[in-house]
């Protein structure tokens, strides 16, 4: 059976993976994320579509077909 070409860890050392943690925590916890996610939890998620936050503040909702396959273009060469 073959490997999965999907690897879901990142292989790091760690040191530098107590740093990304930091990283990402600094990153999810600064103001705009949490305005977002507040933002989000009061328009609710729903199993049909992804929300985007667009630069001018709004929000936009997306399908989930073409948010995952980027818009038609697919995922291959991202």
């Amino acid at each position: 059976m073959k490997s999965s070409p999907i690897k879901l860890k990142q292989k790091l050392s760690p040191k530098a993976s107590a740093a990304k943690k930091r990283r990402d925590i600094e990153d999810a916890k600064s103001p705009a994320r949490r305005r977002k996610k507040a933002q989000n939890q009061r328009i609710g998620q729903r199993s049909d579509s992804d929300l985007h936050h667009t630069k001018s503040g709004a929000v936009k909702r997306v399908s989930v077909k073409n948010n995952r396959g980027n818009y038609g273009r697919g995922t291959k060469n991202e």
